[in-house]
């Protein structure tokens, strides 16, 4: 596989001065991130996680383990950088791996973003109250997908052909969240970090978002929006109206790339 394959840029900017890279939740792929597109200012290019096993990698079996995907992302990511400061964007599965990507450079002594913004998970070390769903049988791993998380739409699930293609990385992703362990007393990040979650999220209460104040040394916030574990797509304008304030010192304090 190419490193490119694992990075989307639905729109090059290449005068932008600074770059936001975006980890998709599971079942899906980059283009989640599409639509975000109208609402970022010129100076931030959006560049989109595309996981293999899904749209343009369905070729590609998907990735069932956390560290593997950070290991295989790691040089992809690398080889992008060129000097521009970055941020990291992650919702639910998207909020672990983006965590792990910015702890990985950090300990490869990589550049690191500037900004971690993780949404709707509660922090990699905290251990879930709910039994594992990766491995039960198809109709019953679907039906607890969708009552605990839902987000597949009635007109994917009526359609057993579609499903047969969404299952393989759905499952992949959640058994990656599910077995994903890390080792206690690691050391924190360096970087800032936000937290953002939905007001009727039951899988992220408050305390979840408020636990992962430990995860860095540097600025911590939290904001809650209103809406559940999707709320992201409700709240798109004020969310990327928070992300466009909050990013833009990384632009402000950026030369001028020709």
């Amino acid at each position: 596989m190419s490193a490119n394959s694992w990075l989307q840029r639905f729109t090059p900017r290449t005068e932008a001065r600074a770059r936001l890279y975006c980890f998709h939740h599971a079942g899906v792929g980059a283009a989640v991130y599409r639509p975000w597109l109208a609402g970022l200012p010129a100076e931030l290019e959006l560049v989109a996680v595309q996981l293999p096993g899904r749209a343009n990698r369905l070729d590609e079996p998907p990735i069932a383990r956390m560290a593997t995907l950070v290991d295989a992302l790691l040089p992809a990511l690398r080889a992008d950088f060129d000097g521009k400061p970055f941020a990291f964007f992650g919702h639910s599965m998207g909020a672990v791996l983006a965590a792990e990507m910015a702890r990985a450079l950090q300990q490869h002594g990589a550049p690191v973003p500037q900004q971690l913004i993780v949404s709707g998970r509660r922090p990699p070390h905290w251990p879930s109250n709910d039994a594992p769903l990766h491995r039960l049988p198809d109709d019953a791993f679907v039906a607890e997908i969708q009552r605990r998380y839902g987000g597949i739409p009635a007109e994917v699930l009526q359609h057993a052909d579609v499903m047969a293609l969404l299952l393989p990385s759905l499952r992949a992703d959640i058994a990656a969240l599910e077995t994903h362990q890390p080792p206690a007393g690691r050391a924190p990040l360096d970087c800032a970090l936000s937290v953002f979650g939905g007001s009727d999220d039951p899988l992220t209460p408050r305390e979840h978002l408020d636990g992962w104040r430990g995860e860095t040394r540097g600025p911590f916030r939290v904001r809650v929006f209103p809406g559940d574990h999707f709320y992201l797509a409700g709240r798109r304008d004020a969310l990327l109206a928070d992300l466009s304030v909050t990013l833009a010192p990384l632009w402000a304090a950026s030369p001028t790339f020709a």
